[in-house]
């Protein structure tokens, strides 16, 4: 990743969390500017080309978030006639996936046997931690509420058989292409029969959209089945790449994020831009 990149992330993410805390001051451009000690016409500038839309229409659609209104983004499950699945390729904004599923006896080894390399980005989103080998990515978490530490133990723990290497030299061909949001990644995803079910189901929810858990039940074959969901969508080691961040409750309420509930509301805001981009 470029050096200026790193910078501008570093700002976005500021200015993000800088809107989010002061949600309901309805921000003018030159208060934001003040804050964030820029000019106006640089911060405009940065935060579109980097979330897409503007200032303005992004606190638009945080605003969205907040009044439980996601439901009028519910996608219609009932007319997927297909599930991607972890077969072939998916698309995530101008991100293309090649997903591969562990095997269940590889599964079942818990990592044992497997070296799995790992690092830290800066991403609008904050500190991302990425894990993967030459198969693909296989984790991705934010530090920005759990801290770096507990992060770190926290995703590594789903393979407590591997052995972990700092050195992101072996997987910054995988990440970059996620942070930009553009280009080609691949994805090694371990998970048991019904997990895997479940995040095959989630992929198929498109940008811009969301689900509720009881509809993702139904999605799978499995109508009482959710609270399993629910649980299968939490344990969701591939954050973004898998979206369970489009999952929420039936009466509008967010639901719960495994690493933490602002994310998941900027996540949401953020594609409900992308996926509108053409119209900043």
């Amino acid at each position: 990743m470029e050096m200026e990149d790193s910078y501008h992330f570093k700002v976005i993410h500021r200015t993000l969390n800088y809107i989010e805390q002061h949600q309901a001051d309805n921000l003018s451009l030159e208060n934001l500017s003040l804050a964030m000690n820029m000019s106006q016409g640089h911060l405009q500038k940065l935060f579109s080309k980097w979330v897409g839309v503007s200032p303005k229409r992004y606190q638009q659609y945080l605003a969205l978030v907040h009044a439980r209104k996601l439901l009028q983004l519910k996608y219609k499950t009932s007319e997927t006639a297909d599930l991607v699945g972890f077969s072939g390729k998916s698309k995530l904004h101008d991100l293309f996936v090649t997903w591969e599923a562990m095997s269940p006896g590889e599964y079942a080894k818990k990592g044992e046997g497997l070296v799995l390399f790992y690092d830290w980005y800066t991403s609008i989103l904050g500190d991302m931690l990425a894990i993967g080998n030459s198969k693909g990515l296989c984790g991705i978490a934010f530090a920005s509420v759990m801290g770096k530490a507990k992060t770190l133990s926290d995703l590594c723990s789903r393979w407590p058989g591997a052995k972990f290497t700092q050195d992101g030299a072996s997987i910054n061909h995988l990440v970059n292409p996620l942070i930009a949001r553009k280009g080609s990644t691949k994805a090694l995803v371990s998970g048991g029969p019904f997990q895997i079910k479940v995040w095959e189901a989630l992929i198929s929810i498109p940008e811009g959209h969301v689900t509720t858990y009881s509809d993702l039940a139904h999605l799978i074959g499995s109508p009482k089945s959710s609270r399993a969901v629910g649980t299968a969508v939490g344990r969701n080691p591939l954050s973004l790449i898998i979206p369970c961040h489009r999952v929420i409750r039936k009466d509008g309420h967010l639901g719960g994020y495994h690493w933490g509930l602002p994310i998941k509301k900027t996540i949401l805001a953020l594609e409900n831009g992308w996926s509108n981009s053409t119209h900043p």
